[in-house]
């Protein structure tokens, strides 16, 4: 029984003690491979959306037996954290099925979703954890944070703070999380949205980060703070540090697991059996208010590959089905700004997201590693979402869309230096903070496009 994070800390000083290398091989990878045949756990790499029932049944069963049999590990200490059956059926019982963010007239709900539902998902908009030059943070957050369809917003992680460069885990750190919350209470308040809801502090990588923002003047306990796990099934002391922060103070935790898909659990059957235990644990381990589903593609990195949108929407409809909670779906295209295919490849993954019972997140573009993403793929990625809902797509429909738009841009994926597009700064210009016409033109050309194909966006 846990009585509280003292019970699961405690856990982290007396569990099995097991090395990192056996850790991966004899309670991952193994363990994944015997579940994976004994739930018969296969995927139709033409069929992104799956849409048998059983299938997704069997997935969710291989999870829950992965998070008992296996437990988690802490690497700090290299001792093993198991849960007993009893205790992960609690974890899915303290998890909220609703949740205010931000305040006042700007407050959003977030609520569980389910397969198909009819009510429009929550887009929460940013490029989370991109590095982030400090003279284009305000203009790209406020980009995003204009647009109406927006709900939420999040950030890129700054690489300099006042032309110095931010060490991990040093004071440079608390200067950056308190720089970039500064900033971004003041981009909320230019574009007339002071009480909108955060997912920041993506400057703070370690747990001192975190402390320095714990304050209403930074950090809201209505906005909320990244505890990750580690690939796979992995957590260190720091992230143990920043869930418990989070108790006393009252900030929103999202837990964060990002599985690959191709790499310890497998191929994408595999991968999503490693995410449902994530998950599972994640509600105590990491104090989880709300799950962050971000697969993502050993090679290619991108979640709109078929795999990684597979996991995704596998996942979002297990957890619909056996234990709802809040998933919020991040979307990291390989394409950048001022690229076709960018548009593409959000309008594929927000479809799978919204349809199989998840909220949007993003646009994490030129897969989160450049600042070459704006608020105009924001939009498109809401516009997507809620077009899927208000014309009551099924999973057999949006499964027929996302074919027609893998035809028109999984060719970047065998693209030498990716497709990157370009800066912020020259797909928007940063006076009037409206797309350059170059890109405003692309965006209407392939919102035509996806309207000929039976969608209807806004």
């Amino acid at each position: 029984m846990i009585h509280s994070y003292l019970d699961i800390l405690d856990r982290a000083k007396t569990g099995l003690v097991v090395s990192k290398a056996d850790w991966d091989m004899d309670y991952v990878v193994l363990p994944v491979r015997r579940l994976v045949k004994k739930y018969r756990l296969e995927w139709d790499k033409n069929q992104v959306i799956p849409e048998d029932e059983d299938l997704i049944d069997r997935l969710f069963q291989a999870g829950m037996e992965l998070a008992v049999s296996s437990g988690i590990y802490c690497i700090a200490t290299g001792r093993v954290i198991k849960f007993s059956q009893e205790e992960i059926n609690e974890g899915i019982a303290r998890v909220p099925r609703t949740l205010q963010m931000g305040e006042g007239k700007d407050a959003r709900e977030l609520y569980v979703r389910k397969v198909m539902d009819e009510r429009p998902p929550l887009v929460w908009a940013g490029n989370p954890g991109t590095p982030t030059p400090e003279e284009l943070f305000m203009p790209c957050v406020m980009s995003w944070m204009q647009e109406p369809l927006v709900d939420l917003a999040t950030c890129g992680s700054l690489t300099q703070v006042r032309g110095r460069d931010v060490e991990t885990g040093k004071p440079m750190e608390i200067v950056a999380a308190r720089w970039e919350l500064s900033q971004l209470r003041e981009a909320l308040r230019r574009v007339g949205r002071p009480g909108m809801g955060l997912l920041a502090g993506q400057s703070a990588v370690t747990e001192l980060g975190d402390l320095a923002i714990s304050n209403p003047k930074y950090l809201r306990p209505t906005d909320s703070h990244l505890v990750a796990l580690f690939n796979e099934l992995i957590i260190d002391q720091i992230n143990m540090a920043r869930a418990l922060n989070s108790e006393d103070y009252g900030m929103r935790n999202a837990s964060l697991a990002t599985v690959m898909v191709g790499g310890l659990g497998g191929d994408a059957p595999g991968a999503a059996v490693v995410q449902v235990a994530s998950f599972l644990l994640a509600n105590w381990v990491c104090l989880a208010d709300y799950h962050l589903l971000h697969p993502i593609h050993i090679r290619h990195v991108a979640t709109s590959t078929r795999g990684v949108m597979w996991v995704q929407s596998a996942v979002e409809q297990a957890f619909a089905r056996h234990a709802p909670c809040i998933i919020i779906s991040d979307i990291y295209p390989k394409s950048g700004a001022l690229t076709r295919e960018l548009l593409y490849e959000v309008a594929a993954n927000a479809i799978v997201i919204t349809v199989s019972g998840g909220h949007l997140e993003g646009v994490g573009s030129a897969d989160g590693a450049l600042p070459n993403g704006t608020g105009l793929e924001a939009r498109w990625m809401a516009e997507v979402g809620h077009a899927v809902t208000s014309q009551g797509l099924t999973l057999t429909q949006a499964n027929q869309l996302v074919s027609q738009l893998l035809s028109r841009y999984e060719h970047v994926f065998q693209m030498p230096n990716g497709n990157p597009g370009v800066r912020f700064d020259q797909a928007y210009n940063l006076k009037t903070l409206k797309p350059v016409p170059s890109w405003q033109q692309l965006y209407e050309e392939v919102k035509a496009e996806v309207r000929e194909m039976g969608l209807k966006p806004l």
